[in-house]
């Protein structure tokens, strides 16, 4: 998975140096022509939902969440803006507990003084 995330990436980054040169008009077609192909895959689906991989929602999410909801709602995308912000969310979840999580689990270890007074009280309670 991360190989794939890496991947994305580099391919991404490869992309984006390939529009620094483009003019905002040749932008402006290749994003009408995307939209265009996006209707298209939607129209052949008919109906059926889209699945993306682990690797394509983390990517997805890490390119959209920033923008405001109001941008990602007049974006034409596979998804519905909120699902991109539960994706979020899920990753965000999953990252919380591996790092706010105790070194020990389990119960504490309980004080020694504490430990030896109650085997003593038992040692001298034999009913």
């Amino acid at each position: 998975m991360l190989l794939r995330l890496v991947y994305l990436g580099v391919t991404s980054a490869l992309a984006l140096l390939r529009l620094l040169p483009m003019s905002d008009r040749d932008k402006d077609a290749e994003i009408l022509a995307l939209r265009h192909q996006i209707r298209v895959l939607e129209r052949q689906l008919g109906g059926e939902r889209v699945w993306f991989a682990p690797t394509d929602r983390a990517w997805l999410t890490a390119l959209l969440h920033p923008l405001p909801r109001t941008v990602l709602n007049q974006f034409r995308l596979l998804v519905r803006p909120k699902t991109v912000l539960r994706w979020h969310r899920d990753l965000s979840a999953r990252q919380h507990p591996r790092r706010s999580r105790p070194r020990r689990t389990g119960r504490p270890r309980t004080i020694r003084s504490i430990r030896t007074l109650v085997l003593r009280l038992a040692s001298e309670n034999s009913g």
